[in-house]
């Protein structure tokens, strides 16, 4: 049986990266009535690599910078309900058969899941999602089979694992930019397989990638980048050896041999979730400047969401916005 929270939370925060951690500090600053719901501290940018954007900080890593996300919330004893993934959200009357009580029909149910599989069910006036992102996949044969032995689309995590080695990185946006500059400090060779050609109108292959990033990979000897490259395969049997692909341009296959790939070609909202939220063709959640999405009460902010920009920085300031526009919400509440 599910374990259903009793109490009614003013605002249930879902994650505990940027979003999640500045809509804490806020609620916490109010003396809200609230719990966060997180799979993870810090989601991906704990698993990002150097992070020198964040303002105020010259330099840090995504770990780093997680685990101040963890201690700013621990210094305001923000209640963190961690390893608890959200896998529903619902409005009443719920479904289930759960019982709605005189006066408390104007509130959201999340439902979410312990690592022991254990389901919880939190009733609350408002929700801030902040669930993310996660990495998308390349689907083609060998991934699934050598993620671990291998594969990996957590250079930070994994990488060390391969010094000396010969990796590929896979991608042409930042993290792809990011993984292949980590790698070509620990790894004695990094291919780059791009699926761009090497044009003026892609940035030399790597159009939505900073140009910083982009002048520096080619700058470094030991990284070799193979353009219009569609990887076709990653092979090995109980690890990884080798991988196939297709140069677009003239249609030969051609295997590199390589002991780690690192696959870094985008990301997928983590949005399954919500339902009856309105979002875009990708999966996003779209909200308005003040992070309001089409249901009263649900707010949602960062890289779930549909702005444009993927920062770590912007997603800390929708946490704010949302968190405020949460309590704005909290004041005129009615059951």
């Amino acid at each position: 049986m599910p374990q259903e929270k009793t109490e009614l939370y003013d605002l249930v925060i879902i994650g505990a990266a940027a979003v999640g951690t500045a809509a804490a500090v806020y609620a916490a600053r109010r003396r809200l009535k609230f719990v966060v719901v997180a799979k993870d501290i810090g989601g991906e940018v704990a698993l990002s690599g150097v992070v020198d954007n964040w303002p105020g900080v010259v330099h840090t890593t995504g770990i780093e910078l997680a685990n101040q996300f963890h201690k700013h919330m621990q210094s305001y004893e923000v209640p963190i309900d961690n390893n608890t993934e959200v896998v529903a959200l619902k409005q009443p009357p719920p479904a289930g058969g759960v019982p709605l009580k005189a006066g408390e029909k104007n509130y959201h149910l999340v439902v979410a899941k312990d690592d022991t599989g254990k389901k919880k069910i939190y009733k609350t006036k408002t929700v801030i999602i902040g669930s993310g992102i996660h990495p998308r996949p390349l689907n083609i044969p060998g991934e699934k089979e050598l993620k671990g032995k291998g594969v990996t689309s957590c250079t930070v995590c994994d990488g060390p694992l391969y010094k000396g080695k010969v990796t590929a990185t896979i991608g042409a946006g930042n993290s792809a930019l990011e993984s292949a500059l980590m790698m070509a400090e620990i790894a004695s060779k990094v291919y780059v397989l791009t699926k761009y050609p090497n044009t003026p109108d892609t940035k030399g292959g790597f159009p939505p990638g900073e140009d910083i990033l982009i002048d520096k990979l080619k700058s470094l000897k030991n990284v070799e980048i193979v353009y219009n490259a569609n990887t076709k395969e990653i092979l090995g049997t109980d690890h990884v050896t080798g991988l196939r692909y297709e140069d677009e341009a003239t249609k030969e296959s051609k295997e590199l041999e390589v002991q780690g790939v690192m696959v870094h070609i985008g990301v997928i909202p983590n949005s399954a979730f919500a339902e009856g939220l309105k979002k875009n063709d990708l999966k996003e959640i779209e909200v308005d400047t003040l992070c309001r999405t089409n249901v009263p009460g649900i707010f949602a902010g960062g890289d779930v969401t549909n702005t444009p920009f993927k920062q770590i920085a912007i997603a800390a300031g929708h946490g704010v916005t949302a968190a405020l526009s949460a309590i704005d919400y909290l004041n005129r509440w009615k059951p």
